[in-house]
C-alpha cells in the first residue's frame, strides 16, 4: 500500500502589510506576532510577505522580509481593484493616500489568491499605530 502524504497541520499563510512611510520593522514584527498569537497561529505557517507597489523602498518592510526569510511580493493598485468584494472594511484614508480600500487585506488576499489559486480572509485589518496586517489563505 502506498503512503499517503499528511496533509500540512498549518494552511500557509499569507501576511498583507500597510504601513506608514518610515514604519519599523520591529513594530511591523511586533504586529505580525501579535496577531498571531491571538489567533493561535504559528510563524512556521506563513509563507510571504505582500503590499502595494509603492512600497517597494519601504525599509521597515524590507528588513522584515529579510529577517523573516521571506519573500516580499509587491501588488500594483490596478491588480487588487477584483478583490474589493473579499474585503471586511473599506477604508476611505486607505484609499486617499494608496487608491486601494485596504492595503492590508487586499495585498494578503493577493498573494494568497496567487500561490493557492483561491483566498479568503483569515484574520482581518489589524491596526497597531502607524500599521496595518491581514492574513489570508486558500479559500
Amino acid at each position: 500500500m502506498p503512503l499517503v502524504p499528511e496533509a500540512d497541520p498549518q494552511p500557509a499563510l499569507y501576511v498583507g502589510l500597510g504601513c506608514r512611510k518610515g514604519c519599523s520593522a520591529e513594530h511591523l514584527e511586533a504586529l505580525l506576532l501579535q496577531t498571531l498569537r491571538q489567533h493561535r497561529l504559528s510563524i512556521t505557517a506563513v509563507r510571504g510577505l505582500a503590499s502595494i507597489a509603492s512600497k517597494a523602498q519601504e525599509p521597515g518592510l524590507l528588513a522584515l522580509a529579510a529577517q523573516l526569510q521571506l519573500p516580499l511580493q509587491l501588488f500594483p493598485i490596478a491588480s487588487l481593484t477584483d478583490l474589493q468584494p473579499l474585503l471586511s472594511h473599506r477604508s476611505p484614508t486607505a484609499f486617499a493616500h494608496s487608491g486601494c480600500w485596504g492595503v492590508a487585506e487586499s495585498t494578503a488576499l493577493a498573494a494568497a489568491r496567487q500561490v493557492e489559486g483561491r483566498c479568503a480572509l483569515r484574520v482581518t485589518r489589524q491596526i497597531h499605530g502607524s500599521a496595518t496586517l491581514a492574513l489570508a489563505w486558500r479559500g
